[in-house]
């Protein structure tokens, strides 16, 4: 009978153990996000905000619409000849589908190239699927904390 030697056992358990751990933390940051600044602004602080870090990531016309209705768009901006229509969700829970179909009607509304759901938080599974089916981007908190850097 072959018999694995101890080391290989050993480092597939030490791998699978340090594997796990990542998985773990990983998943504890996603449940337990740290505070940050956006987490506290109202909705319309949210989306001026949303609109400085577009500004300092090089979008250019970079314009926040009217508070209400926006047909589904609070920013409209422009970078490397694309143009984007923005919708930003500034809550305290997951962003569910409704912020992708409000997207995707205000990209199209406004004639833009491309439609992103900007957030504080993370986005449901069927957000994802949809915003997959849309081609809609979704920029969750851990995107926004990277401009914001």
């Amino acid at each position: 009978m072959f018999e694995i030697p101890a080391i290989i056992l050993y480092t597939i358990v030490v791998v699978a153990i340090v594997v796990l751990g990542v998985l773990v933390v990983r998943g504890y940051i996603k449940n337990n996000p740290k505070e940050l600044p956006m987490d506290e602004m109202e909705g319309h602080d949210f989306e001026y905000y949303c609109a400085d870090l577009l500004k300092n990531s090089g979008f250019l016309d970079v314009e926040v619409t009217k508070g209400s209705g926006d047909f589904g768009a609070d920013i409209l901006a422009e970078k490397d000849g694309v143009t984007y229509a923005f919708q930003c969700k500034c809550y305290d829970k997951p962003i569910g589908v409704k912020a992708v179909q409000e997207i995707y009607a205000g990209r199209d509304f406004y004639g833009r190239m491309v439609g992103v759901v900007m957030t504080n938080q993370y986005f449901t599974q069927p957000a994802v699927e949809l915003a997959g089916k849309l081609n809609i981007m979704l920029w969750d908190r851990g995107y926004l904390d990277n401009m914001d850097s």
